[in-house]
């Protein structure tokens, strides 16, 4: 059984809103190109068939991943305090050893936000970094070994 998702209030209302315009409006769109389509004559040489019909199993596929996803998620409150690191919060982290500085959303993809990289709170590094603070050092298990990262900051 997969874990459930962690989803802002906000992410969980607008997942909500698009499954409900994919299997309402959506469905009903991709059934009118596709009557369009067969009207056009012999389906085995017809384009816009073929092309409707792909873009009808990209739906539905989406439309199964939001089901699933909202079915078992759970809505956490968004991080209001940046003292530690949460589910929620984008952290800066130095790798031990660098003097460059990489940023993280600690969240689901579905949080994603512009120029931040997503980092799942399950990953082995998410896990690590959770409940951190700031000048803190924390080791996690890579594929290629330990590695040790410094939290630069922590942002809401």
């Amino acid at each position: 059984m997969a874990e459930p998702k962690q989803l802002s209030k906000e992410a969980h209302e607008r997942l909500t809103a698009e499954l409900e315009d994919l299997t309402t409006r959506g469905r009903i769109d991709i059934a009118r190109k596709i009557e369009t389509a067969r009207e056009l004559g012999d389906l085995s040489e017809n384009g816009d068939y073929h092309a409707a019909k792909e873009e009808q199993g990209k739906m539905e596929g989406r439309i199964m991943h939001l089901e699933s996803m909202l079915e078992d998620a759970v809505i956490v409150e968004a991080a209001s305090a940046t003292d530690e690191v949460a589910t929620g919060n984008v952290v800066e982290i130095r790798y031990e050893g660098d003097t460059d500085t990489e940023k993280y959303l600690i969240g689901s993809i579905e949080e994603r936000r512009p120029g931040v990289t997503v980092m799942s709170p399950g990953s082995p590094l998410g896990g690590a970094l959770l409940g951190a603070k700031v000048g803190q050092t924390v080791s996690y298990e890579a594929p290629g070994g330990a590695l040790s990262v410094e939290i630069v900051s922590i942002e809401v």
